[in-house]
């Protein structure tokens, strides 16, 4: 081998020789995790082939393995007549070696076999090429990492398994064994239990009523001079409005004026004439069906006092009768147009609630039933009713064409107008208008005990327990009825159960 050659040759072992370092370092990592796995091979076992036999001739005479693998240190010229054993890692990275019995030859001094290992880095086999014994070819790596991942997971989920319970144990979770102390406790209570059935509801100012113009007769004609505004109130003597510039007062009654009374007229709209010129301070007459000579006179003093001729007599368009103060909703009349049709619309001046109940809960209410009332902002009032009507549909109401095929819809279901007082107007606060929620009560139990519903624990076979916390602190779980179920809580019966039982209940 000449000069030139051998500086290219060790050159090249140099690099060579990093990435042997590289794959050393890799494989002593994965060596200290299965030496079991692995026998280390002697430099004793290594094959001598003919081609790394040293020549005799040319140096020492040498046995064993430093005959085979004599090391040359990096520069140093191999002396005349020896041959050196090339890297084993160049003959499986590089191409083939130069024919000819001189084609350089190197053998790497690692330690316990190592430069025999195949990494699949170069082109022999998976069992370390030809030429190599069996006992000394290496396991594939891949095979070793897939073992040690193996045996890590089976470890992590045997300790999950037995976490959960999965292989038997203490937590089979039976009846029969002792319940838990409860993380907090309460009393059982006897009470009065009451069950509500909650519906929905308007709030507003009840049903909106038309003035009408009177009928064609004296008085009836003229031209709208006057008319109030939208939200103002009218009480009994306040002007509803003015035609032609006489006043149309409001006088309190159930029944309008469809008559002239005059002297010797006799009927409830009699009575309601004097009931309310008595109510203005006119004296003179006694307050009953018959329009009197003395009712006459007071009359006339109350036309004086409006600015009207003094006839005695009362026409139907001399005032508008309503059951009491009036808040006006709506004015259609226009002052300088003529008196006809629907002058204004006007409702009470007490918000009230208003119901459409469903006719099945037609029991719950009558005249007097008392309620709650929910507002918008949570707050309470109380209610109470005070007219329950007549069950309709929305075909009674005309609310559809009749064509329909099936068994009907939710449309033709039978509601009941309810209507509920509200006694603390200041209650309500500002809502002019607004949807609430109405309480009605439907079912009273008295004197039984009761927990809260979170209380019961449901059991295995079939029905509800309660857990009782003994004095000393035991738990025992006691078997129970249910009954009445009402605002969080519900009765129960149960052998040994009294007032002041203290019984678990979860956080």
């Amino acid at each position: 081998m000449t000069a030139p050659d051998e500086t290219r040759e060790r050159a090249r072992d140099t690099e060579l020789g990093s990435r042997d370092t590289e794959f050393d370092a890799r494989d002593t990592e994965f060596d200290a995790h299965d030496t079991e796995l692995d026998t280390p091979d002697t430099e004793a076992d290594l094959p001598v082939t003919e081609a790394d036999a040293p020549d005799t001739a040319a140096a020492p005479a040498a046995s064993g393995p430093a005959r085979a693998l004599e090391l040359r240190k990096p520069g140093e010229v191999t002396p005349p007549g020896t041959k050196d054993v090339a890297p084993r890692a160049a003959r499986d990275l590089d191409a083939p070696a130069p024919e000819g019995a001189n084609a350089p030859e190197r053998a790497t001094t690692e330690p316990d076999g190592l430069a025999e290992r195949d990494d699949g880095d170069g082109g022999g086999d998976d069992d370390g090429g030809p030429g190599v014994p069996a006992s000394h070819r290496r396991r594939r790596r891949p095979l070793r990492t897939a073992v040690l991942v193996a045996v890590a997971v089976a470890v992590v989920g045997g300790a999950g398994a037995a976490a959960t319970g999965v292989f038997g144990g203490d937590g089979d979770g039976s009846d029969t064994a002792a319940p838990d102390a409860p993380p907090r406790t309460t009393k059982v209570q006897r009470t009065t239990l009451t069950r509500t059935e909650t519906v929905n509801g308007s709030l507003g100012y009840g049903d909106t009523t038309a003035v009408a113009a009177p009928a064609a007769g004296r008085g009836s004609g003229g031209v709208v001079t006057w008319v109030p505004e939208d939200g103002d109130v009218l009480k009994r003597g306040d002007t509803v409005y003015r035609v032609a510039e006489r006043e149309v007062p409001l006088l309190y009654g159930s029944i309008p004026f469809y008559r002239t009374l005059n002297t010797g007229s006799e009927g409830a709209d009699v009575r309601i004439l004097e009931r309310n010129l008595a109510a203005f301070g006119y004296t003179g007459f006694t307050v009953d069906d018959t329009y009197t000579s003395g009712t006459a006179a007071a009359v006339r003093d109350w036309q004086d006092d409006l600015g009207r001729e003094e006839t005695g007599t009362v026409q139907p368009a001399d005032a508008v009768v309503a059951p009491g103060a009036r808040r006006v909703a709506d004015v259609r009349a226009v002052p300088g147009a003529p008196l006809g049709g629907t002058v204004l619309s006007w409702t009470g001046t007490e918000r009230a609630v208003t119901v459409d109940l469903d006719a099945q809960f037609e029991d719950l209410v009558r005249k007097g039933t008392k309620a709650t009332v929910t507002l918008p902002d949570d707050t309470t009032v109380r209610a109470e009713v005070t007219d329950v009507g007549t069950p309709t549909t929305a075909r009674d109401g005309g609310g559809g064409d009749g064509g329909g095929s099936g068994g009907g819809s939710g449309d033709d279901k039978a509601t009941l107008p309810v209507e509920l007082k509200v006694p603390s107007q200041r209650g309500l606060g500002r809502y002019q208008a607004a949807s609430v929620d109405v309480s009605l009560k439907a079912e009273t139990r008295e004197d039984v005990l009761v927990v809260p519903v979170n209380a019961l624990v449901a059991q295995r076979g079939g029905g509800y327990a309660v857990d009782v916390v003994e004095s000393g602190g035991d738990v025992r779980r006691v078997p129970v009825k249910p009954g009445l179920f009402a605002d969080s809580m519900v009765e129960v019966s149960g052998k040994g159960l009294t007032a002041g039982t203290v019984v678990g209940v979860p956080k």
